[in-house]
């Protein structure tokens, strides 16, 4: 029969202190990291989400625009001469709305605009104006 040897665990106050603390700092740290990027990644999809919102205003200005040239037909000139160019600045921000010469019936409408601290951004909206016989 086989004896069962019991070691003796040695039992050496100190040399085990501080080792809990470190693993929490370091477990600290890796969710601190997480967080972060997290932080970022939603801050990029904001800022996205906002570009693309005022690229959609932006495109919906210009279109309606050319709309309204279509509805007044060959006098589109009037229609331009018209519209209050300030007040895109108050639907985009440093909002700017030109309109090209309208050569050989054809007309293009810019809108451009730039967000604080970003980069200035255009939208182009062109199209024939042709008058309607009855």
């Amino acid at each position: 029969m086989l004896k069962h040897i019991a070691k003796a665990v040695p039992t050496t106050p100190g040399t085990q202190t501080g080792s809990i603390l470190i693993e929490a700092m370091v477990a600290v740290t890796i969710f601190s990291m997480g967080v972060l990027a997290l932080v970022g990644l939603q801050s990029a999809m904001i800022k996205n989400s906002s570009d693309n919102r005022y690229r959609a205003e932006a495109q919906l200005i210009a279109q309606t625009h050319i709309a309204n040239m279509m509805a007044y037909g060959a006098d589109a000139a009037t229609y331009i001469a018209q519209v209050d160019k300030d007040k895109i600045k108050t639907q985009l921000p440093n909002g700017t709305l030109t309109f090209s010469a309208l050569t050989n019936s054809m007309v293009t409408v810019s809108v451009a605009w730039q967000v604080p601290g970003g980069n200035r951004h255009q939208v182009n909206a062109s199209s024939y104006l042709f008058e309607v016989m009855p």
